[in-house]
């Protein structure tokens, strides 16, 4: 099926659920705990898979460019840091080859960022279906975490291409990037969900979140391992979740950069994260429905 209108997206969503008997039952699995909401959820997938299909669709049937704006911007922006920390200054950080080491770093972070900043406005700039449709709410985010998600998996045969030119070592830590995938995509839920209702009641939450973003890039291993922090502040970098999802995602090719303990520190902030953002969307959905 192929979604051409909102209004077509409206009469899918409003189709009764699937494991489900009905919208009654949907509505009263939204209104009890976590486990409720996850079911409800689970009962919505076939809008979440064309709610998906529809990001992508625009994403790549409106440009010229296509499949490349997933690869686009994170691969200038290595070539532009591969070429000022190898031909203007002496580089002293990160590991070799640099241009697959900030691939490995970009490509995730150009996921995280593009993901948190669709997240956090994904209840406003749907308003009219978030208000109107019969799906959980909790959907409007986890579609942008899909569909993101979706493009970062499309670009990485970017990053093989790349180590098969620079004849990166390879070895089976590549299979890590299925739980770094995991990992992330379960920090950015969390993050969205936390966020998307804020943001509807706070406007100026988003150019915070907008800022906040661009000083979180300097302060995540992108361009930079953990290990290359100096002293102290290592253990500061550390306490980053993203540390420990970027090392998953360099096992592959610097098995040396790998240390379980920044991914434990992951593992409990992402769930930890999730759960609370879980807690405030449930608290101010009413809230925000009235909003919007």
């Amino acid at each position: 099926m192929t979604l051409r209108t909102s209004e077509d997206l409206e009469r899918v969503a409003c189709l009764p659920s699937e494991g489900m008997a009905g919208s009654t039952e949907l509505v009263a699995a939204r209104r009890r705990g976590p486990a409720r909401r996850v079911v409800a959820l689970w009962g919505r997938r076939r809008a979440l898979r064309l709610l998906v299909a529809r990001d992508l669709k625009v994403r790549y049937a409106s440009s010229s460019l296509g499949y490349l704006w997933s690869v686009l911007e994170p691969l200038l922006m290595a070539g532009i840091y591969w070429f000022v920390f190898t031909q203007v200054f002496a580089r002293s950080v990160g590991a070799e080859p640099y241009i697959v080491f900030l691939l490995a770093g970009l490509l995730p972070w150009t996921w995280f960022n593009t993901a948190v900043g669709d997240t956090a406005k994904a209840l406003r700039s749907d308003a009219k279906l978030v208000r109107s449709t019969n799906v959980p709410r909790e959907i409007w985010v986890l579609r942008v975490v899909v569909s993101k998600g979706i493009e970062f998996v499309l670009s990485l045969p970017v990053l093989f291409l790349f180590a098969l030119v620079q004849a990166a070592s390879v070895n089976w830590r590549i299979l890590l990037l299925v739980p770094a995938v995991l990992l992330q995509a379960t920090l950015l839920l969390g993050l969205g969900l936390m966020l998307a209702p804020m943001i509807v009641l706070v406007r100026d939450l988003e150019r915070v979140v907008r800022i906040a973003l661009r000083l979180g890039f300097y302060a995540s291993p992108v361009i930079f391992a953990v290990s290359d922090v100096p002293g102290p502040w290592a253990g500061l970098f550390a306490l980053n979740p993203l540390s420990g999802i970027f090392e998953l995602c360099r096992a592959g090719f610097f098995p040396e950069q790998l240390n379980w303990a920044h991914v434990g520190v992951s593992v409990v902030f992402s769930l930890a994260v999730l759960a609370g953002g879980w807690a405030v969307f449930a608290r101010l959905e009413r809230t925000v429905l009235k909003e919007i």
